[in-house]
């Protein structure tokens, strides 16, 4: 197998599988199922190929595929990855089998389209992440929308139609925005190199140069688009709906990976295409972000229901994330990068545990548990290594991101003070609070319902396959992140390199 294909390989397995899928009979459902799990598992098995090829030793990308799609254009089909979009590669890759794993009994109606989308959906992130063309990049962008749409409206819970509408438009709306600043950065990139391209390599180049009123308009539309996905505060009202009506596959991979493709993008695009914008704003910004990490937290601490409370849980990880890029130091941006995998992971997780015994009882508020501990102990150790994970106790991946994200913002020139890091500290302390009460009400004490003795049973053994691997890679992060961050070391120094050089050097 020739290496520069591999990446195509991977990304056309999903979509190849998705087209097959359709010629499946409606019956054929046991086949459709194991059919999305060996094509999700395929895809995991290629990008395993990419990593154990990848040499961590070069900072630039690796496995580059470039063919010409519109000459006219000069747009390419133009795919490659580094070491940051190598790691949410095999995230994508590694939760989605999973998904289909814990769904085999929850998704009960039109089982093909459900395993079409995901597939579908799976091929559209996958894209984002290994688009070196930012034509191709906005393809995969907007692709990625419509299964989702779909998982959410079809599959989801009683609100779902205003929860995918409102999705869909959030994402709509700031897309569009993103796709004027695309078109509007190539027509520039001709002014100057007379020649039309959307090559993302060419436009680090031209990016920087821009006259800085019009990058600060460039990084705007940009930025918002990428922030409506985080979401960053105070974008995020799509959020809580969308996880709380999608079937628990959808509120895996959203969490897990679609907010992933905001702070990616923010890293990727806004930060060595715009750098001067980039630090002028980095200072509001980062407030927001801090805003979305105590109000997230805050917000979390009220809700009644299990599985809300994960989704706001996911406004103030994430605002963590935000906070690290922008902080702009080494530090800061290795923790932002491996707490966009911690946070798939963790709540991850917590959706797939939520989810579970919701397929038990079909409740969710905290109100109706209490003592289940007694009924089923392994399921609640599991609950409490993914809670810890969320929360950041050392020894587990949570920690690592968050440690380093502080340490960096306290020593960040960009945002030259230690309010900064004061006030995002007080993030993991909340964590602690919502996660552990919520923990303890569920779990501890007496046994309030009698209905629960009769609704639950612990973990089944298709339960362990989807949880135990996940909870190896919080350990394995946890306690050896090295061997995450050397994959992620010289991708990220090379990126704040590029911003150094246009502004100043962030390295002393």
């Amino acid at each position: 197998m020739e290496q520069n294909l591999l990446l195509t390989y991977l990304l056309f397995t999903p979509i190849v599988g998705s087209v097959l899928v359709l010629f499946f009979k409606k019956e054929q459902i046991k086949i459709v199922r194991w059919f999305g799990l060996f094509i999700s598992l395929v895809a995991f098995i290629i990008s395993l190929l990419v990593y154990f090829n990848f040499d961590s030793t070069k900072s630039e990308f690796q496995f580059i595929h470039q063919v010409i799609w519109i000459s006219s254009l000069n747009v390419s089909y133009n795919v490659g990855v580094d070491g940051i979009s190598l790691l949410l590669v095999l995230l994508t890759t590694f939760l989605t089998p999973l998904t289909f794993l814990s769904t085999w009994n929850s998704i009960e109606k039109n089982i093909k389209m459900f395993t079409f989308s995901m597939l579908f959906l799976e091929a559209g992130m996958l894209g984002v992440f290994i688009s070196l063309d930012i034509f191709l990049f906005y393809i995969f962008w907007e692709a990625m929308l419509i299964p989702m749409y779909f998982i959410i409206g079809i599959w989801g819970g009683e609100k779902r139609i205003y929860a995918s509408i409102k999705f869909f438009i959030y994402t709509m709306v700031g897309s569009l925005l993103m796709l004027v600043a695309i078109i509007w950065l190539a027509v520039y990139a001709s002014d100057i190199t007379g020649k039309f391209t959307t090559n993302l390599l060419e436009l680090y180049k031209v990016g920087p140069t821009i006259p800085h009123q019009i990058q600060e308009w460039m990084f705007g539309a940009f930025f918002l688009s990428f922030a409506i996905k985080v979401p960053l505060f105070p974008l995020h009202t799509w959020l809580p709906d969308a996880h709380v009506e999608a079937p628990t596959a959808g509120s895996v991979i959203l969490a897990g990976v679609l907010l992933k493709m905001g702070t990616y993008g923010i890293l990727r695009y806004c930060l060595p295409l715009f750098p001067q914008s980039a630090i002028n704003f980095a200072p509001l910004i980062s407030v927001l972000a801090i805003i979305g990490i105590i109000y997230g937290a805050l917000v979390s601490m009220v809700q009644t229901d299990m599985k809300k409370l994960v989704a706001y849980s996911s406004v103030s990880h994430l605002g963590f994330v935000v906070l690290g890029t922008f902080a702009m130091t080494v530090e800061a941006v290795q923790g932002a990068v491996i707490q966009m995998i911690n946070h798939g992971l963790s709540t991850g997780a917590l959706f797939l545990l939520v989810g579970m015994i919701y397929e038990r009882t079909h409740r969710r508020d905290i109100a109706y548990y209490g003592g289940i501990a007694r009924i089923v102990p392994l399921y609640s150790v599991a609950l409490m290594i993914a809670s810890l994970s969320s929360v950041g106790l050392p020894g587990l991946n949570g920690f690592i991101g968050e440690f380093l994200i502080l340490l960096g913002t306290f020593k960040s020139p960009v945002l030259n003070s230690w309010w900064y890091t004061a006030f995002a500290a007080t993030g993991v302390i909340f964590a602690a609070v919502y996660l552990l009460w919520m923990y303890q009400r569920v779990v501890f004490g007496e046994v309030k319902n009698p209905e629960l003795q009769k609704q639950l049973t612990d973990l089944t053994t298709r339960e362990y396959i989807v949880l135990i691997p996940i909870f190896i890679f919080i350990v394995w992060i946890g306690i050896y992140p090295g061997t995450f961050l050397d994959l992620t070391d010289l991708s990220t120094k090379s990126i704040l390199q590029q911003v150094s050089t246009f502004t100043f050097d962030l390295f002393k």
